[in-house]
């Protein structure tokens, strides 16, 4: 008894494996894009009629990668006829590759093609999830992310930047070199689409369709969302209203900016200026080539004057404009003006 339930138990075992293979293999097969499932079904086939004609037709096929190089080049309908077959079994195994294996690489060529005009419709409607790390997110699109774009990419070509909008439907690569995702930017989703977690920064204009109150609540609601999926992530905010910087700030934004309060302090320099003067043009003219910095003072700078400071900065190819002393800004103040340790001093510096 033992001797017959042996090698059936054996067999049984085999065949359960076997159907678990069988199985985990269409499991995996069915899962992968289309492009690599025909792929993968046309090596198969070509290498099984390369087999087939190795076994029909040795003589005329003396190895099996001479079969394979000869299914491939008649399955393609290239036909160099280096390699023929001359019995009439080898001629019928001809035509069933032919039949077979020609319209399947037909299929693949149409189906990649496909695949590649499906990628492209997909990127421009914002529905491919970016995968790199290290770039920028700019949230919402209106003309200062456009302009933001423009000196963002002159400065740095190579900069990587997702752009997240939930009114914009379509945005063509062509016109704007930005990855996008079209979605609701407080959403964990949308963020995760944009790899909210490898990103750098992430900037948040104001949405202008809406009244202020309802922009800056939904710029607070959205920094909350990005600060829940990113703990350290500078989120730098647009704020209209001055009532709710202090809710931008509780939300986790790392930099305010109240763009009412500049374009209301530039405004007056236009209506105060000489007529000769271009306050707008020059200030424009200087945040886009310029960098503003933030520098503790250097213990070789201390109980120096404001002028020996900003004679020494100059070296350095840095313009000295003030200091910020205990919250409280020094803009310009006197040649004999005595910088103190833990001063912070503001300079510009070229690009």
């Amino acid at each position: 008894m033992y001797s017959l339930l042996n090698p059936l138990s054996i067999l049984m075992r085999h065949e359960g494996v076997s159907r678990m293979s069988i199985k985990l293999f269409k499991n995996v097969y069915y899962r992968l894009p289309i492009t690599i499932r025909l792929l993968i079904t046309i090596l198969l086939l070509m290498i099984i009629f390369g087999f087939i004609i190795y076994l029909v037709e040795p003589e005329q096929f003396p190895t099996i990668f001479d079969g394979i190089w000869w299914a491939f080049v008649t399955a393609a309908t290239v036909g160099y006829g280096d390699f023929v077959p001359l019995t009439i079994p080898g001629k019928i195994v001809a035509i069933l590759l032919i039949l077979t294996g020609g319209g399947l690489i037909a299929f693949y060529i149409t189906s990649f093609a496909s695949v590649s005009i499906k990628h492209e419709q997909d990127l421009e409607s914002g529905k491919v999830i970016f995968k790199s790390s290290g770039h920028l997110i700019f949230i919402g699109w209106n003309e200062r992310t456009r302009q933001l774009l423009d000196i963002t990419i002159d400065n740095d070509p190579d900069v990587r930047i997702v752009l997240i909008d939930r009114s914009l439907n379509h945005l063509a690569f062509q016109h704007y070199p930005v990855h996008f995702i079209h979605g609701d930017p407080t959403e964990d989703q949308t963020l995760k689409q944009a790899n909210i977690e490898q990103a750098k920064r992430v900037v948040i204009t104001a949405d202008i369709n809406q009244n202020e109150r309802q922009s800056d609540n939904n710029t607070i609601l959205t920094t909350v969302a990005v600060r829940g999926n990113n703990k350290e992530i500078p989120i730098i905010a647009e704020i209209l209203s001055k009532i709710q910087i202090e809710n931008a700030l509780r939300a986790g934004a790392s930099t305010i900016i109240k763009s009412n309060d500049f374009m209301s302090a530039l405004l007056y320099h236009e209506l105060s200026s000489a007529e000769d003067a271009m306050p707008f043009d020059t200030v424009l003219q200087v945040l886009k080539n310029q960098q503003f910095s933030h520098i503790k003072l250097p213990e070789s700078l201390m109980d120096k004057s404001f002028l020996q400071s900003s004679t020494f900065l100059l070296q350095e190819n840095q313009l000295l404009l003030g200091l910020i002393r205990d919250e409280e800004w020094h803009i310009n103040p006197k040649a004999d003006f005595i910088l103190e340790e833990g001063d912070i001093l503001i300079t510009i510096t070229a690009w």
